[in-house]
């Protein structure tokens, strides 16, 4: 019972409702994000670098108004507008993949669905931190990545479940498109009505640029370089849908295989979250970075459908115990007027170097081997776990 009472403290309003939204989006994210690989390169021809380039850039939109995005949610003092109008853009954007006919407007609606994110994502992570008591940082991410990913995992089994409906020689994913705005739209309207504004940025009453008032710290810009180097690696997960599918499973497996790796990241997430407020957090996400390495390993040499298996779920603990502690690690390195531009600072560059992983995986899929890119993926994590403990160490940080 104290265990329980332990992980609910802390989780208020505001973290809960944020969560609901996230997750509510991730159904509709979800339920399209292992068909589009397969609707671009079955139904639309798409060679593998068009997959790699489209993810890329989607990626990398995103990544370049994390950025302004945070510098302006400080600069205004104020979170919820921004998050409110990127969750409605992402809305808008599913039911545009419908009228796809080529690469083109796919890449388009994922422009779209990036910018949403873009706008959103820096001001939605500090309102998170600034809602909750910084001992409760890694548990507060640490639930938001459990209820966004549970998300994760409903969205591909709703479009298994209508795939099975359809006839198997010839599925419909527009239908799946367009269904998946519906939960786009409940999440827009959970947000609107039952999350609240926080605080002022700024807690000196000042007016101004708060984020041009507080530089972001030398121990901050460290971390950064050090993700950075596991990030150059850490391709689109289209890659490895795309290597589940060369294994030979169907498109039904691959969602099954992708909802697994997302009902195991839901369910540690919050736990993972709690264990880095208790053990530290660069320790804890470390380990992440160890999981992530071998499972790239794995899947550079797999050949059976087990292997593939196993390696999603395992693949899962590595998301549980990754992104959500990288966001309460920045939450520490940033102070409350600069807050929403150190997530975008780091969301952002992380993002672009995204694009660059993702459109050099596609290369070296296509010259050098299918195994190519998740050899280079896990020793760019391995390097990274590496400088981030040795940091640690030196720096002594106590969180």
């Amino acid at each position: 019972m104290g265990f329980i009472k332990d992980m609910k403290s802390g989780l208020n309003r505001n973290v809960t409702f944020l969560g609901v939204v996230s997750g509510l989006t991730d159904i509709s994210s979800e339920m399209l994000y292992p068909i589009i690989p397969i609707f671009l390169t079955s139904v639309l021809g798409a060679p593998m670098r068009i997959v790699g380039l489209i993810e890329g850039t989607a990626e990398a939109t995103a990544s370049f108004l994390k950025i302004l995005g945070g510098i302006w949610s400080d600069r205004t003092a104020r979170r919820k507008p921004f998050i409110v109008a990127g969750y409605a853009l992402s809305a808008v954007s599913k039911p545009v993949l419908a009228l796809a006919g080529t690469w083109h407007l796919v890449l388009f609606s994922r422009f779209m669905d990036r910018v949403g994110k873009g706008v959103r994502s820096s001001a939605r992570d500090a309102l998170i931190a600034d809602s909750t008591q910084e001992r409760h940082w890694g548990k507060a991410f640490g639930f938001h990545r459990a209820m966004d990913t549970l998300g994760a995992t409903l969205g591909p089994l709703a479009a298994l479940l209508m795939l099975r409906m359809m006839p198997e020689a010839a599925p419909d994913y527009r239908f799946i498109f367009m269904a998946a705005f519906v939960p786009a739209l409940l999440g827009v309207l959970v947000l609107v009505f039952l999350v609240r504004e926080a605080s002022p940025v700024d807690p000196s009453g000042k007016n101004g640029p708060a984020a041009e008032r507080a530089p972001m710290s030398s121990d901050f810009r460290t971390f950064v370089v050090l993700y950075a180097v596991f990030a150059i690696g850490n391709s689109n997960d289209a890659f490895l849908i795309l290597k589940a599918k060369q294994s030979g499973f169907s498109t039904t497996h691959v969602i099954l295989a992708y909802t697994a790796y997302n009902l195991v990241y839901a369910l540690t997430a919050a736990p993972a979250g709690w264990l880095s407020d208790k053990l530290g957090k660069i320790r804890t996400m470390s380990f992440g970075f160890l999981i992530f390495a071998s499972v790239y390993m794995g899947f550079a040499y797999a050949e059976k459908g087990w292997m593939i298996w196993g390696l999603f779920a395992l693949y899962g603990f590595y998301g549980a115990f990754k992104e959500g502690i990288a966001k309460a690690v920045v939450s520490h390195l940033s102070g409350a007027g600069n807050r929403a531009a150190g997530m975008g600072y780091f969301q952002g560059t992380m993002g672009f170097l995204t694009f660059f992983a993702s459109f050099m995986a596609g290369l070296l899929w296509d010259k050098v081997s299918p195994a190519a890119p998740f050899i280079a993926g896990a020793a760019c994590a391995a390097l990274s776990m590496l400088g981030l403990l040795v940091w640690t160490g030196r720096r002594r940080l106590s969180f």
